[in-house]
């Protein structure tokens, strides 16, 4: 049986261990490469990729563009820009970050870098970003792929009343406080998840036509927000009161993944 890959040393890009095993020149070597193609600098202010490195007295790694004569460094134009701690710090956060499951609270990873919980908690949000951003305008399916879809409701718990004849029954609308949220998520099987917030699973149609393929074959469960996506794509639809997987008929991803959150 084939290895998952996550057990395998593919998954293992970028490790705490490594990190710290770092010097400060190879924190800058990999930071290049990362930002840049084969880690030759290009200009943030006009693209010109005629640059050379002019070191401060310090010893800060600084680059000067030829045609603009500007001055910028690995992290200039990025969330990063301005930064105060060395770069081994953030990558360490970002090692540290990413390879938490179940995502990483902002008090426990001051603790681990040894720094104030405020900077912890801009940093975790400037990694949040990052990611939020490279989701944009990104589609998922395409031709035989499969895309489940399917949306979890979140929020707005309001606690019963202690004696009975004082409780409501919250499922009606009158009685909710309209704090809750429908969080729909998007899974192409062996590939990526979209996720975006809405009012209510109906509300999402249209995000779904827009970042799904058409040619993808579409799986939802038994709820008739759905119903209308038959007109714009091949669907499998699977009902959960009777059964959870049949005939290779599932949601069984997206509610993986809406679990993940839940324990997050």
């Amino acid at each position: 049986m084939s290895t998952h890959f996550l057990l395998s040393a593919k998954a293992r890009t970028l490790s705490l261990a490594t990190v710290m095993r770092m010097s400060d020149e190879e924190a800058e070597t990999f930071f290049r490469s990362v930002r840049w193609e084969d880690g030759k600098a290009v200009c943030p202010h006009c693209g010109c990729p005629t640059i050379y490195e002019c070191r401060r007295p310090s010893g800060a790694l600084r680059f000067r563009c030829k045609a603009c004569r500007e001055d910028f460094s690995i992290t200039s134009g990025t969330l990063f820009a301005f930064h105060k701690m060395p770069l081994r710090a953030y990558l360490a956060t970002t090692a540290i970050f990413i390879n938490e499951v179940k995502g990483k609270s902002s008090l426990a990873l001051s603790r681990d870098l040894d720094c104030q919980y405020k900077t912890a908690f801009v940093l975790a949000h400037k990694l949040r970003e990052a990611m939020a951003t490279e989701l944009k305008g990104m589609h998922i399916g395409g031709v035989g792929e499969t895309v489940e879809i399917d949306g979890m409701y979140v929020g707005g718990y309001i606690k019963p009343a202690n004696h009975k004849e004082n409780r409501r029954d919250r499922r009606l609308a009158k009685n909710q406080n309209g704090k809750r949220k429908v969080v729909v998520a998007a899974r192409e099987r062996g590939g990526r998840t979209l996720v975006s917030v809405f009012k209510a699973e109906v509300d999402s149609l249209g995000f779904s036509i827009q970042r799904v393929n058409p040619a993808s074959k579409l799986v939802a469960d038994e709820a008739s927000s759905w119903n209308a996506l038959y007109t714009r794509f091949d669907m499998d639809r699977i009902d959960h009161s009777k059964v959870y997987s049949l005939d290779g008929v599932y949601s069984n991803g997206a509610e993986s993944f809406f679990s993940r959150m839940r324990r997050g």
